[in-house]
């Protein structure tokens, strides 16, 4: 049998052009709380002492291509949400959602993420 393995998950860190923005973007569509910032990083969790959070870091180089990680939502009402998450500088990405229940977005540095539909039973 195999033990049991002690991991805790901490966070996702997230390569930015510019952290601090897109940290301070995301603490708002999540309603999260920022814990730790400085002039290059800044951390968000869903509460100060609640994990896991994301660790908004610089590179040097912009994203080229789609992101092989993204996050999907599932709120109470999805036309709402999207239209909130638009009006806070999402865009919507250029994919085709015909018969889909999710709604596709771009953060303001063009990282897709999800917007899904009522759970199927």
């Amino acid at each position: 049998m195999l033990a049991p393995v002690a991991l805790e998950w901490e966070q996702i860190i997230v390569d930015s052009a510019d952290p601090i923005a897109l940290g301070r973007w995301w603490a708002e569509a999540l309603g999260w709380v920022v814990v730790d910032e400085s002039e290059e990083i800044i951390e968000i969790r869903p509460e100060p002492d609640q994990l896991p959070g994301l660790l908004f870091v610089p590179v040097p180089e912009g994203k080229t291509s789609k992101n092989r990680l993204h996050p999907d939502f599932r709120p109470d009402d999805q036309e709402a949400e999207v239209a909130r998450l638009l009006s806070l500088g999402a865009r919507r990405a250029d994919t085709v959602q015909d018969e889909q229940h999710w709604v596709t977005l771009l953060d303001p540095e063009g990282n897709e993420f999800c917007v899904l539909g009522e759970r199927k039973s």
